[in-house]
């Protein structure tokens, strides 16, 4: 039996191999419209759970229902035609396979991955990555060498989606510290009561103005770690501290819709007692502002890898 594998992206096990279990979504790192979908169907089988199946989704469409890729990959999920043909499922048992509408693509996902991960369940190590690596290199290459290939772009792509599902999972446990903080910290300082300009990123043309994800990006890369542009993909870069846990260099978030993570709209440096560093507005420098406010969304501490493994575009 050869299974036909699309472009579809497996999303990988948690840092510590495990996949099924008591794994919740982290606060709106879903969007509220296919949180339940996400929770339910991420829990299919023992090589995944619901943050690895968020994960997929946001790499694969960023959550985008209509999502078309050059390839002819459709839908949230980004199945091409053949590979939806064969393992698409009816989730909403509405009597249609339909592959624009996230209540068939999100369970046609899990189903999928299961079905991998059931095809290689013979080969030794962590069942969550030779799933992952079933998809990468091909699930004869998974049983032939008896676990992960060794292969520099399987095991890179494990790691990278591995590393990504932590993003979307609630924090059971404390945080680990991030060793670059300092160094992003004392970078924004440098760059108080620097006017704010939309869509700056501190260049000379641009008189060394930043606007919000434009300094958080920069304080980051003075450190040696590349964010993505955006505020909402930022949001990404690492596992979520809890308001009571948050250390300075922490990224803090703000948005008007508390349950979607892509609807992110504000981001700043935290630096303890309450208060971050940010660029706020047009008209305004960047300066000291408290987070415990009604728009505060949640935080992410940023780590190298977290920031890698996110896709470069979204």
């Amino acid at each position: 039996m050869v299974l036909v594998v699309g472009v579809y992206m497996i999303a990988g096990n948690m840092a510590n191999g495990v996949g099924s279990g008591a794994v919740g979504l982290a606060k709106g790192a879903v969007p509220a419209a296919y949180q339940d979908l996400v929770q339910k169907y991420g829990n299919m089988c023992k090589a995944l759970n619901p943050a690895l199946l968020a994960s997929q989704l946001y790499q694969e469409s960023g959550f985008n229902p209509k999502a078309r890729s050059p390839a002819a990959a459709e839908g949230i999920a980004q199945f091409i035609p053949s590979t939806w043909a064969t393992h698409g499922v009816d989730g909403n048992g509405d009597g249609r396979r339909d592959v624009w509408d996230p209540a068939d693509a999100i369970p046609s996902a899990a189903s999928y991955d299961c079905k991998l991960a059931q095809y290689v369940k013979s080969a030794s190590g962590d069942r969550t990555k030779n799933m992952l690596a079933a998809y990468n290199a091909g699930p004869d290459a998974v049983l032939r060498y008896n676990g992960v290939p060794p292969y520099a772009e399987t095991r890179n792509y494990v790691k990278t989606i591995t590393t990504l599902a932590e993003s979307f999972a609630a924090p059971v446990s404390a945080v680990p510290p991030s060793e670059q903080a300092a160094g992003a910290i004392n970078y924004a300082q440098s760059k108080l009561g620097t006017p704010y300009l939309w869509g700056g990123n501190g260049t000379a043309a641009e008189g060394g103005r930043f606007d919000c994800s434009g300094l958080t990006k920069a304080a980051y890369a003075k450190v040696g770690i590349t964010l993505p542009r955006v505020a909402n993909d930022q949001y990404n870069a690492g596992p979520h501290p809890k308001r009571s846990e948050l250390r300075p260099g922490d990224l803090v978030f703000f948005s008007d819709d508390l349950t979607n993570s892509r609807a992110i709209r504000h981001v700043g440096i935290y630096v303890g007692g309450g208060y971050m560093i940010d660029a706020p507005r047009t008209g305004a420098v960047i300066r000291f502002d408290p987070i415990d406010t009604p728009d505060y969304f949640g935080a992410t501490r940023v780590t190298e890898d977290g920031a890698k493994a996110l896709p470069s575009a979204v």
